[in-house]
Parts: structure tokens; C-alpha cells; sequence
């Protein structure tokens, strides 16, 4: 491996440590039931999802010839793009309890990522398949935040509404 590959698997773990390091004490408690997994191991699973794609991207950049070309624009602007939607994911998800905006933030990064196994298939199959667990994790992200949004529209603690008599 060149000496830029650490740099491509340590660049995309910058979100999660930042958001970690800035927000770690303001975490809001997120999804309690039993279904939904811990933050630690949300973060744990993003960790790992984000040193595997940073891998994947570095062989597309090896088998492009390297450097900073127009012929990386598409497969690495998408790459460089989807960077910032995820760590948008898991900011919205973690700290803002905002399950909506998560919910459609997951399913624009879902289109992303799936665009990028397409893109990158013909350039590096190796890469296209190493972001296959990266839209399985989407797949339960997106479930778990469709949850958590479903049940805040309707919350089941809420007194059902009174009825009123007619004449």
C-alpha cells in the first residue's frame, strides 16, 4: 500500500471523532427500546463501515492512476459527497433527535452509495464489493430511523383523544 492509503482509511473517521469529541457530553438518549442498539456500538459500526470505504476509495484512486485528475471527478466527487451526508446521518440521528431529517438524509446517502458501487464495479470490483456491508448498514440505519420517526408522529404514551358528544 503507498504512503497515501492510511491517509484515505483515517480521513473519513475525521466526522466521528469530531462529533464525538464536540458532542459526546450532549448525546440525547436517542431510542431507548430494546430493538435499538447502543450508541457506542452505532458509532463502533460507523467507525468500522468508514475505515472499510476509505480502503475501497483508495484502491479506485490506486487503479486510476492516482493523483487529482478530471478522471477521478465522478468516481471520488461521490465519495468526497457521500463523506458529509453520513456524517450529517449520524449527527441527526445522535445528537439533534431528529429522526425525519435523519430518515431522508439516510435515503439520499443510500442513493449515493449504491451510485458509487456502480461507478466503481467496473474500476475496482473489490472496492464496489467492500461498500456492500456499507448499504447493509444503510438498510438498518434506515430501518431503525424510520422507527424511531413512525413512533414520533404517533407516540404510544399519549392519551387517546377525548370524544366529544354530539346533540
Amino acid at each position: 500500500m503507498r504512503p497515501q492509503g492510511p491517509i484515505f482509511v483515517g480521513l473519513p473517521q475525521l466526522g466521528p471523532l469530531m462529533l464525538w469529541l464536540l458532542t459526546h457530553n450532549s448525546m440525547t438518549k436517542g431510542c431507548e427500546e430494546s430493538w435499538c442498539p447502543p450508541h457506542k456500538t452505532i458509532l463502533l459500526v460507523w467507525t468500522t463501515v468508514y475505515s472499510v470505504v476509505g480502503y475501497a476509495s483508495y484502491l479506485v484512486w490506486r487503479d486510476l492512476g492516482g493523483g487529482f485528475g478530471w478522471h477521478l471527478a465522478l468516481p471520488l466527487g461521490l465519495y468526497t459527497l457521500q463523506l458529509p451526508v453520513s456524517w450529517a446521518v449520524l449527527t441527526l440521528f445522535l445528537v439533534a433527535d431528529n429522526p425525519g431529517l435523519a430518515l431522508l438524509h439516510v435515503l439520499l446517502l443510500y442513493r449515493l452509495v449504491v451510485t458509487m458501487v456502480l461507478i466503481w464495479h467496473p474500476i475496482n470490483k473489490l472496492a464496489a464489493l467492500l461498500l456492500l456491508p456499507y448499504v447493509a448498514w444503510l438498510t438498518v440505519t434506515a430501518a431503525i430511523t424510520y422507527r424511531l420517526w413512525s413512533e414520533s408522529l404517533c407516540p404510544t404514551d399519549q392519551p387517546p383523544p377525548t370524544e366529544k358528544k354530539g346533540n
